[in-house]
């Protein structure tokens, strides 16, 4: 599932679905990247225990959504999952939309367009499902991440905004 576009943007990189080989390097990177973004741009978000057996569990998450793997050199260097409308997990707040979750790059691999290429796959695969929009989610106060989506089109939806006990989420949608 080469993303022809991307693979023009970013020379080498490959974009695919994960697959059950893929899990532990894909819990990694996403346990590593939250651990390391969050301490970097907000040190004052601990990742817990809880939290990290949640973004290593990657063979549950591939059951229920599409995980895409960003492949460079044979090595998995980003990831982002896509749930379909209703699917369990979901946090999509609109009828009829999917749920974008999960979006990391290793750090050591960060600012080289991986990102983009793994969101202009999901959003190619999201259109090809036929939905209405995409939701997703950002953390109350990580404004890096929530221009990233400003500026590929997606808009805040205070209709989607979810409080927990231990986060704020802010919504987002790309509306199709």
């Amino acid at each position: 599932m080469s993303n022809p576009k991307a693979s023009e943007e970013v020379s080498g990189l490959i974009i695919r679905e994960a697959r059950p080989e893929d899990d532990r390097a894909v819990g990694e990177l996403l346990v590593g990247g939250y651990v390391t973004a969050y301490a970097r741009k907000m040190p004052h978000v601990v990742v817990t225990e809880e939290r990290k057996r949640e973004l290593r569990a990657v063979a549950q998450k591939r059951a229920i959504a599409t995980v895409l793997v960003a492949e460079l050199d044979g090595r998995v260097v980003g990831t982002v999952a896509l749930f379909r409308p209703g699917a369990p997990g979901s946090e999509a707040w609109l009828p009829g939309a999917a749920d974008l979750r999960h979006l990391a790059v290793d750090p050591a691999e960060q600012g080289r367009g991986y990102s983009a290429a793994l969101l202009d796959t999901a959003e190619q695969i999201a259109r090809g499902w036929g939905v209405s929009a995409i939701c997703l989610h950002v953390r109350r106060g990580n404004e890096g991440v929530a221009r990233l989506y400003r500026g590929r089109g997606y808009t805040p939806d205070p209709a989607g905004d979810l409080e927990y006990p231990s986060v704020s989420l802010v919504a987002f949608v790309l509306r199709f």
